[in-house]
């Protein structure tokens, strides 16, 4: 299991998990649901660079990656309800072991987002 402790490893984990989704969305044929997904991912790229200065060395513990599977080949409105559950999991777990307050924010944006699209 991949351990998230370090800003970097979760913002680069949660860029990925944006682009796994943006596919996934494609595939199942959601251009709507793929474009969210790249809007978080272009938002998510952007807070990381402008909080590389930022960023403390504080080490983060209690995340990791394989807490937060994709099934990325059910493409069923079930399957696409778990993968934003999941997603919506991985932020609400995330967002606040992060110390940078707008990244902190942007984590907590996606979860509700992610929550949203699951109720949909």
């Amino acid at each position: 299991m991949t351990a998230l402790n370090t800003f970097g490893a979760v913002l680069t984990f949660a860029i990925e998990l944006e682009a796994r989704l943006h596919d996934y969305y494609c595939a199942a044929g959601r251009v709507d649901r793929a474009q969210e997904a790249d809007k978080r991912r272009v938002k998510l790229e952007r807070v990381r660079r402008e909080s590389v200065l930022e960023i403390t060395l504080e080490a983060i513990e209690g995340l990791n990656a394989g807490d937060y599977p994709l099934n990325l080949e059910d493409t069923t409105p079930a399957g696409q309800q778990a993968n934003e559950r999941t997603a919506a999991q991985f932020y609400a777990a995330a967002a606040p072991k992060i110390n940078v307050r707008e990244a902190q924010r942007v984590l907590e944006r996606c979860g509700r987002e992610h929550e949203e699209a699951a109720g949909r």
